[in-house]
This record gives C-alpha cells, sequence and structure tokens, in this order.
C-alpha cells in the first residue's frame, strides 16, 4: 500500500521564498503562453498542466499517480458541473436562434435603448448579473456574450465587456455560494462574511458600468452616457449594500441586478444620449474588420478574408441592418415580447425555484451522488493532516444548473414548436463547437486539483500570508490568484478562506475582513481565468483565441484586484468605520 501523501508547505531547501516560486511555475506558465506567446488556450492549458504535475512529483514529492489521479478528477469536475452549464447555456440560446424568437428578442432591447453602450450596461451588467445571481459557473458569460453579438458588437469588444462585466455580482453569484463555503470552512457566520463583501464590491459595481461605456466607446462614451452609468452604478452598488447588510446573501444579487435595471429603465424614459449613431458607426466597421480575419468557426483565415467574412456573416442573428432592427421593434406586440423574453423568464423562475424554495432545493440535493475518487479518496491529507476533502467528487446529474438549463432549453422547443430533431440537432451542433472548449476547461480544472492537492496552493498562499500587518493590502491577491486558477470565486475561498482567518489571527487582524477580502479579491480574478476565456471565447465566435481576449482584459483585472487591495488595507485601518 503507498503511504498516504500529506504536502509539505516548505519542500524546497528549507525556504517558503524559493517554494512559493516553484509552485507558481504553473501559473506562469499559463499566463506566459496565453499573454505573451499568444498559444491558443487548450494548448496553454495542457502545458501548465504538465509542469503542474512536474512540480507536484519532484519538488513536492507527490507520487506520480496520485497526481496523474488527481487530473482526472479536476479534469471531470471541469466538464461536469462547469462545461455542462455552459453547454446548457449554449443550446439554450441555440433554441431561440432557430425558432426565430431571438430577433424579437434583439428588438425588445432596441426599444429600451438604441445606444449600444447603453445595451452593454443593460444586457452586459444588469441582465448578466442577474445570471449570474442564480447560476453563475459562465453563465452570465456565454449566455450575455453571445446576446451582445447579436447586438451587432464585435466579437472581441463583446468579449471584453462581458468579462469586465462579469465581475461586480460574483461574490454572491450562484445564491450566495463563495460566502456560503467561506462560512462553512472558516466557522465565521455566512452573512457576517456577506455584509463585510457587502461594504467592499459596491466599490466595484459602481465603477463597472462606466469602464463598460469606456470599453464600447472610448472617452466620447463616457462623456455622452455617463448619466445611464453613474445611475445603474450608484443603483446596484447601494441594493447590493443594503441586502448584502439587511438581508440575506442569496437574495444580494437578485435584487441589486433588478434594482440596476429598474433605475436604467426609468431614467432613459426622461434622458436619452446623444452620440449613438457614431457608436453604431464605429462598432459596425470593427464588427467588419474582425470579421474579415474570422472564418465561421472563429478560427483566422488568410487571403480568401472576404468570403469567409460573408460566410460568417451569413448565418449571424446580428446580420441585420439597423433599419430592418427598428422596423421589427415597432412591429413588436406585448406577446411577441413576452415570447421572446421566455426563455430567460423561464430561466429565472426554475433557478429561483431551484435555489431559493427549501423542499425544491432538498429534493434536488438528494439526487447528488458523492463518488470517492478511486485512488485518490484516503491518500491525501490536507496541510493540517486532515483527510482532503476535494477527494470526493458530487456528481449532480440533476441539480446542476446545467442540467435545469437542458431542461428549460427543452420545454422552450416544445413552447416555440421547435421539433425534438431539430432540438437534437442543435444538442449535437453545440457540442462539436465546444469541443475544444470542453478540452480546454478539462485541462485548467486538472491543473488547479494537482496544485491544490499537492500542496502547491497552499504553500503560494502561506508565503503571502507570512507579511503581517501589511497582509490586508495583500489579502484579496489571493482570492484574486485562487480564481484566476479555477474560474470560480467559491474554488478560491476553497482554497484560501482558513489561511485567511488563520493569517488574520496572527497578525491582529479582523479575521472576517481578511476572508471578505478573499472572496472580494476574487471577482476581478475571474475575469483572466482560461476557463472563462474560453467560455467567452466559444461565445463570441472565437474560440481559440483566447490570448487576444486576455490581452484586452488582464490589465483592467490588474487595476481592480490593486483598487480593492488598497480597500481592504485601509478598512483595517483608517477606513474601518465603513465595515459592519
Amino acid at each position: 500500500m503507498p503511504t498516504v501523501f500529506r504536502p509539505d508547505i516548505d519542500p524546497v531547501g528549507n525556504s517558503l521564498v524559493l517554494s512559493s516560486l516553484v509552485a507558481m511555475l504553473p501559473l506562469l506558465t499559463i499566463f506566459v503562453t496565453l499573454g505573451a506567446l499568444r498559444w491558443k488556450a487548450h494548448w496553454a492549458g495542457l502545458a501548465a498542466l504538465a509542469v503542474a504535475i512536474l512540480v507536484a512529483v519532484l519538488p513536492f514529492g507527490m507520487p506520480a499517480d496520485l497526481a496523474l489521479l488527481s487530473a482526472t478528477e479536476g479534469a471531470v469536475f471541469g466538464l461536469f458541473p462547469i462545461m455542462w452549464i455552459v453547454f446548457g447555456a449554449i443550446v439554450l440560446y441555440q433554441i431561440t436562434v432557430v425558432s426565430g424568437r431571438f430577433e424579437d428578442l434583439r428588438a425588445s432591447f432596441h426599444l429600451i435603448s438604441d445606444d449600444p453602450r447603453v445595451q452593454a450596461i443593460i444586457i452586459a451588467f444588469c441582465f448578466g448579473g442577474l445570471l449570474e445571481a442564480l447560476a453563475g459557473f459562465g453563465a452570465p458569460v456565454a449566455i450575455t456574450g453571445v446576446m451582445l453579438m447579436a447586438l451587432g458588437f464585435a466579437p472581441l469588444r463583446a468579449a471584453a465587456v462581458v468579462l469586465l462585466a462579469n465581475t461586480a455580482p460574483v461574490a454572491f453569484g450562484a445564491v450566495g455560494t463563495p460566502i456560503i463555503t467561506a462560512g462553512r470552512l472558516t466557522g465565521i457566520p455566512y452573512q457576517e462574511i456577506g455584509a463585510y463583501v457587502g461594504h467592499q464590491t459596491p466599490i466595484i459595481a459602481f465603477i463597472v458600468p462606466l469602464l463598460l461605456v469606456f470599453l464600447v466607446d472610448g472617452w466620447r462614451g463616457v462623456r455622452q452616457t455617463w448619466p445611464v452609468a453613474l445611475v445603474v452604478g450608484i443603483a446596484f452598488a447601494i441594493a447590493q449594500w443594503f441586502a448584502a447588510t439587511y438581508m440575506t446573501v442569496e437574495l444580494t444579487d437578485i435584487v441589486a441586478s433588478l434594482v440596476g435595471l429598474a433605475a436604467a429603465v426609468i431614467l432613459l424614459r426622461f434622458w436619452s444620449p446623444e452620440g449613438k449613431d457614431a457608436a453604431h458607426e464605429s462598432l459596425a466597421a470593427e464588427r467588419e474588420k474582425e470579421l474579415a480575419t474570422v472564418g465561421p468557426d472563429g478560427s483566422p483565415v488568410g487571403g480568401s478574408a472576404g468570403t469567409d467574412a460573408d460566410d460568417a456573416q451569413a448565418g449571424d442573428p446580428a446580420h441585420t441592418s439597423r433599419a430592418e432592427l427598428e422596423e421589427r421593434a415597432r412591429s413588436l406586440t406585448p406577446g411577441r415580447i413576452g415570447m421572446a423574453l421566455l426563455p430567460y423568464l423561464l430561466v429565472i423562475a426554475v433557478f429561483a425555484a431551484a435555489k431559493l424554495v427549501t423542499p425544491i432545493t432538498d429534493w434536488l440535493a438528494g439526487t447528488d451522488r458523492k463518488i470517492p475518487w478511486p485512488g485518490l479518496d484516503g491518500e491525501v491529507l490536507n496541510h493540517a493532516g486532515k483527510p482532503n476533502s476535494s477527494t470526493v467528487y458530487n456528481f449532480q446529474w440533476l441539480s446542476s444548473p446545467g442540467t435545469l438549463l437542458i431542461l428549460c432549453s427543452l420545454v422552450v422547443a416544445m413552447i416555440y414548436k421547435v421539433s425534438l430533431g431539430a432540438w437534437a440537432k442543435e444538442f449535437a451542433g453545440s457540442a462539436v463547437k465546444l469541443r475544444f472548449a470542453f478540452l480546454t476547461v478539462a485541462s485548467v480544472l486538472a491543473l488547479a486539483y494537482v496544485m491544490n492537492l499537492s500542496g502547491q496552493t497552499i504553500t503560494i498562499g502561506t508565503w503571502i500570508a507570512g507579511t503581517g500587518a501589511a497582509f490586508a493590502f495583500l489579502s484579496p491577491i489571493l482570492g484574486w490568484l485562487g480564481t484566476a486558477v479555477t474560474g470560480s470565486d467559491t474554488s478560491a475561498n476553497a482554497l484560501f478562506a482558513t489561511l485567511q482567518q488563520t493569517a488574520g489571527q496572527q497578525a491582529g487582524i479582523d479575521p472576517t475582513l481578511l476572508v471578505a477580502g478573499n472572496t472580494s479579491g476574487g471577482v476581478v480574478g475571474k475575469m483572466i481565468s482560461p476557463q472563462n476565456l474560453t467560455i467567452a471565447a466559444t461565445a463570441v465566435g472565437l474560440l481559440g483565441r483566447e490570448s487576444d481576449i486576455f490581452r484586452r482584459v488582464v490589465l483592467w483585472s490588474i487595476g481592480l484586484v490593486a483598487v480593492m487591495c488598497l480597500l481592504v488595507g485601509l478598512q483595517s485601518t483608517v477606513l474601518s468605520w465603513m465595515l459592519p
């Protein structure tokens, strides 16, 4: 029988600094291959996975079979439930397209505002925040990405917008799962952690709408649309603060998203921004230029770019003139608007019932199957010497958001009179389209599991936590790194929440503040996670060009985590009055 493996927090030369630098090699690999070498995401993920396995086996002393088994569990988790959720969202979208109802949905948003800068706020931030509140795990990026493309956005710009928008709501996403997870691990009441987070992430919520209009139309967009960006940002931020402090974390983002959307609708009844025609022309020119370099499958094309671009546009629901869109919007009836919104209203209703109605939640949870991973469970301890719970795989065959999305797509297909054969064709076609996304996310989650179970992640975290009182300024970086690697703020809390708590107790800093800082730092790491980059690339038809998207958003992510570091550090001292 092999010896049970217990990670050594400092395996390299009795130097925590050196051990941490070695442990960072897999992260360095993925950032360099994506950002500098511009590899395709699945190759970058596989290369980083190989480095992680080598680091786990050689300096960290993990038996090779356990390292490989860790990778297999992570890969399966990446496919189910993570990519299963994205797959379900894409299938649902495809049903709306083949039914013809998606054109009515475009026209419905056009009725609220035909300004693309405002549409970015309404769809990516408000509607995406609502999807994050209910489903999370990439579904908002997948759904809002295709919606912005259908409204005429250029692929790279659409991807950057939805990734940046999917920040402020993340801490309370999937009905508060990241915060609830932190509470369970640390023993701190999760409502208390949520209240602290509710005094941090609203700062991001306030900023993001302004950043979105800047991404869409530069400084001109900010000058012309700042009132709606400011109103939505303030409304979302105040609602998020209020709900997190005085209501419940499960409902926080639902309340904030609806309040932000309502504020936008009310303001737009009395005011409309200037410059929408120039913004449309700019986006159209950019879109035409990008489509000239992208084939129908999202891959770069060569000399005959024009033909490929025409082919890409021919099957694209956004290949419609503004005049046609305006004519359709004028012809809409309340019934057609309701039918166009039906898929997403159904998703909201189903997820609200699944997450908030206790009997349904309990029944769905009862269908989950806990599977001790063969050869791995019981063979790996955590740093404290206790059995590592990550070696038990939770097979959520019915309760997974992906399964609920697939069921919603079937219901929508029946209502829209899409045949079962046509639904099956879209199901199979989506699977083929996502094949490289499946490989990318499987490799990235395999990387995360190898790093976690071998001790690489906790080594990096312990090194950063050893900075004493200054750690308050650095604590969000751990959440940022954890989410960047795993693509999940929940996973980042699972990795570092207890470490944050212990570091706070040792340094004389409020542990709840640091655990909240871990959560808040994670929200801005999600936009650069390879998992989310792949989801965004798939949604906008740029699969294989994740490195281009990464370069568009990485500086925004770094800038926002710097803001969060400064805020949490000051909240530990001169801004302590901000805390509940």
